[in-house]
């Protein structure tokens, strides 16, 4: 059965359906020898070739959904190269056979804690859509004076620079002085949202780690730069995961098939 191009190509974890659009327009995508147009559909026997390179398909039914959790460092990047040579989340993460890593969102440099990692583009596509409407929860070390005003003002709303942005709701972590944490939600994935809201206020964000997404929280004995990887429970439960294994578009690799994240001592 033929399906649309980019959906076979996002299923099999090239990248977004978005991504692998613009690649069709730009003429990167051939299909049995003959360039790829927007609207071609195709089956997992056609040849298909990205930049000249072909990519070797496994059949959609028999595709494992991976997803992993990685406890990203400070000091590494989400992109997969960088002119600067800086290190990528990408050069610690499991090879694939088939596809490559596509990553749920980011965290810019200075910022750590949990990035999930999928081979599925579709359900990458539907983790970070602002329908899914996840939760994201931050440890923020905050460096200057917080008043309750402020945190009034952080939870009613205030305008950034793209429109206006407020955390779902703030707790104290504790710590005095230039070490005094909160927990902040917010449900949406804008860039640097969490660091411009309190600078917003006069203050410093020091320290910024993502600590949980959604149900999938960050193991205490998950070192950084290390990665798990999710159980079947877990992926069933992360939003339009369901959706696609009612479809038997994937199977979840089941515990008893997960490679370990580092070999045991």
């Amino acid at each position: 059965m033929s399906e649309k191009i980019q959906k076979v190509l996002a299923n099999a974890g090239l990248g977004s359906r978005r991504q692998i659009e613009d690649w069709i327009r730009e003429g990167r995508i051939a299909v049995n020898g003959a360039v790829a147009q927007l609207g071609d559909r195709m089956t997992h026997d056609d040849t298909v070739r990205v930049d000249g390179r072909e990519i070797h398909l496994v059949k959609s039914s028999a595709q494992k959904l991976r997803v992993i959790l990685y406890h990203k460092p400070e000091g590494e990047i989400c992109s997969r190269s960088d002119p600067e040579g800086r290190a990528t989340v990408f050069d610690h993460l499991p090879m694939l056979r088939n596809g490559r890593w596509i990553s749920v969102g980011r965290l810019d440099y200075n910022t750590s804690g949990v990035l999930l990692l999928t081979n599925n583009g579709e359900l990458a596509n539907r983790l970070m859509h602002p329908s899914s409407d996840i939760e994201r929860e931050y440890a923020v070390r905050v460096k200057g004076q917080v008043t309750d005003e402020m945190l009034n003002k952080l939870k009613k709303g205030v305008r950034l620079e793209d429109g206006p942005a407020s955390f779902d709701d703030i707790a104290d972590g504790g710590g005095e002085g230039s070490n005094h944490w909160y927990h902040v939600l917010v449900r949406e994935g804008r860039n640097r949202m969490v660091r411009r809201l309190w600078e917003s206020q006069g203050v410093e964000v020091s320290r910024l780690i993502r600590v949980r997404f959604g149900d999938i929280s960050l193991p205490r004995m998950l070192r950084r730069g290390k990665w798990t990887e999710l159980t079947f429970d877990e992926i069933s439960k992360l939003p339009g995961a369901s959706h696609l294994i009612e479809q038997e578009e994937i199977r979840p690799v089941r515990k008893s098939e997960q490679r370990r994240p580092f070999k045991k001592k």
